[in-house]
């Protein structure tokens, strides 16, 4: 079912907010999260604030949806929160508040093109040291060269060094890393084996007839990392809707990497499309619901 009617989105995201109670069933909130029992588990959406992107990637209408709202909107129980162009503004303990409703959160340390600062980074560890809901950092385009001069945002050492801040006496976070299908012939293996995860992205729709060889290629070049499947709903490489047999063949992909034990998690971008009236985001929801619940089994 279309839903583009804003009145209908909030009366939706109304009753999602309301089935708060069923959706944490499976998910207490606990100083770490959980192991998954169900797909639903496995299932997170990658943020950021509200209204980004507006006007940008070809993209219909605004977006007005926090990234908690479209969390349960969707169904998702699970956040990837992004920093962009400065947003969101300190205090990042206020700004994180609406996160304990949720399973699962990783915050972002490395932002869209590779963007980041020592002082920002410092920022978001200080806050998932003592938030007990955030349990990893992500690095968003992390490679960034255009040859093997730079071929990443940080350096080896650089990453060795944070590391050692990320595991403390107290807690220990995840490090996760996002790879795209395009940077699959360079030699980034010893960047992406210090990574607890590797997040697998197509950026151009028309690649993801290869979805299933590149996966595997990213798999065995990630050095032994854990695995996690990015969905897009929207052809970000083509600034165009996605069509539906690709968000279909993508989603069913990914359910068969979770139920062989391939893949860790099957992440949506993103929170700033839900509220666009998107045919992929409503086939997306209507999907999650008929699959959430199934069981996971080893």
């Amino acid at each position: 079912m279309k839903t583009d009617n804003p009145v209908r989105i909030v009366e939706l995201t109304r009753r999602s907010l309301l089935a708060l109670p069923a959706l944490l069933a499976t998910s207490q909130l606990t100083a770490a999260p959980k192991p998954a029992s169900t797909v639903r588990d496995k299932l997170w959406l990658w943020s950021h604030v509200a209204g980004s992107y507006n006007g940008m990637f070809g993209l219909p209408g605004k977006s007005r949806m926090s990234p908690t709202e479209a969390a349960f909107y969707m169904g998702i129980p699970n956040v990837f929160m992004l920093h962009r162009e400065g947003t969101p503004e300190p205090p990042l303990d206020q700004f994180a508040l609406p996160f304990e409703s949720l399973r699962d959160v990783v915050w972002g340390i490395v932002g869209e093109s590779g963007n980041t600062e020592a002082k920002e980074r410092q920022m978001v560890l200080d806050l998932a040291l003592h938030n007990h809901k955030i349990s990893g950092v992500v690095m968003d385009d992390f490679f960034v060269g255009a040859n093997d001069t730079k071929l990443a945002a940080l350096t080896i050492p650089q990453i060795k060094e944070m590391k050692q801040s990320l595991h403390t006496s107290s807690k220990n976070l995840d490090l996760w890393v996002v790879l795209y299908e395009h940077q699959l012939d360079k030699p980034l293996t010893d960047y992406l084996s210090l990574c607890e995860y590797v997040q697998f992205w197509t950026w151009y729709g028309k690649n993801l007839a290869d979805l299933r060889p590149n996966y595997e290629k990213a798999r065995k070049l990630s050095g032994g990392a854990k695995m996690a499947l990015g969905i897009y709903w929207w052809d970000f490489g083509e600034k165009k809707p996605l069509s539906m047999d690709l968000m279909k063949s993508q989603c069913e992909i990914g359910l068969d990497l979770v139920k062989k034990g391939q893949c860790e998690a099957l992440v949506f971008c993103g929170s700033w499309l839900c509220d666009r009236g998107l045919e992929t985001v409503d086939w997306t929801r209507d999907w999650i619901q008929k699959v959430g619940s199934q069981k996971l089994h080893g």
